[in-house]
């Protein structure tokens, strides 16, 4: 008999895959909703394809007064059916097989008192989906109406199936249970009793009323409010007064200030060395320095070390050819 370690030790793997999340397909599995508007999606194109045809027996005249016009026959139907769904989809094949009595109601009795296969179908008679607008168990209508949810700004939180809980989520730009609200760095363009458009600031502004720097209610961080306008720090400023380096608070590491204004410190030319290690160069950049090894020189922890020069002997190796000998 094994230990019973090992055996233990043989149910790690099936413990295992019992704890692995779901895979990928699983995860994106399709909604029965999803599925439900598919079939009907497929079934409404199968329409169109079949929208010229006859039954094709030669006389045309005798089958649309015998079996009743194409247009309405069963035999277009089973056409429109045979064509839904590849032999490969289980699922579109299953949902077919459990709902064709219904369709093929709707087809010979209820398409002209129900014109939308989606929603007698998908919405009232299966009750997997809900009307465009409209949300939950109940079909229940999104936040701001069904007509316009969330003000046209947003996304209604289930909107169109049996799921969610009708809340808006805003594009951007927009904020707000209904979405109406402009964000910071926004402003209300057109607002009126059933509309709200929010348009986008100077990149200058934080909060605006309008699309220029001199619309800005508050500038943008790196930005100074000047004659009215918010205008651009100068990239070596820590905060300033104005444009340019001249007008800098402060200066930022790297940069000092020198004839009134905010100028690059070249590193390399301190008395103090930049680069410490032997033989190392160093090369001054905007705002700071960076330290290389001469070319050929190696890199070492504390030094850029000159290549190994080759030992150059009187005698050769008698191992070895002659330096020039012809081959």
């Amino acid at each position: 008999m094994p230990p019973p370690r090992r055996a233990a030790l043989g149910l790690l793997p099936l413990l295992l895959l019992l704890l692995l999340p779901p895979a990928p397909e699983a995860a994106n599995k399709p909604t029965p909703c999803q599925r439900c508007r598919g079939l009907v999606d497929k079934f409404n194109q199968g329409m169109v394809d079949t929208a010229k045809k006859n039954f094709g027996g030669g006389n045309t005249a005798w089958e649309e007064k015998t079996l009743s016009k194409y247009e309405f026959s069963e035999i277009r139907l089973l056409e429109i059916l045979e064509g839904l769904c590849e032999s490969s989809d289980f699922e579109c094949n299953q949902m077919l097989e459990a709902q064709e009595e219904h369709l093929e109601a709707w087809w010979l009795q209820l398409k002209n008192e129900y014109p939308d296969l989606f929603e007698w179908f998908c919405v009232k008679t299966l009750k997997v989906c809900c009307l465009p607008g409209t949300y939950g168990p109940d079909c229940l209508e999104c936040q701001g109406g069904s007509q316009r949810p969330c003000s046209g700004n947003g996304h209604c939180n289930g909107d169109g199936s049996r799921q969610g809980d009708g809340s808006c989520r805003c594009h951007a730009g927009y904020q707000g249970p209904l979405c109406a609200e402009c964000m910071d760095g926004y402003f209300s363009s057109l607002r009126n009793e059933t509309h709200s458009f929010c348009t986008a600031c100077d990149e200058s502004c934080k909060t605006c009323s309008g699309p220029t720097n001199r619309d800005c209610s508050e500038c943008e961080v790196g930005w100074v409010l000047e004659e009215d306008a918010c205008v651009e720090c100068d990239s070596s400023c820590v905060g300033c007064t104005g444009e340019g380096p001249g007008n800098c608070k402060e200066c930022i590491p790297g940069y000092s200030r020198e004839l009134g204004q905010c100028a690059d410190v070249d590193e390399c030319s301190l008395a103090e060395k930049a680069c410490v290690r032997k033989n190392e160069n160093c090369y001054n950049t905007p705002g700071s320095y960076v330290c290389v090894c001469p070319d050929g020189f190696e890199e070492a922890e504390d030094a850029c070390v000159p290549p190994a020069e080759a030992e150059v002997t009187e005698e050769e190796s008698p191992t070895q050819p002659p330096a020039h000998e012809d081959l």
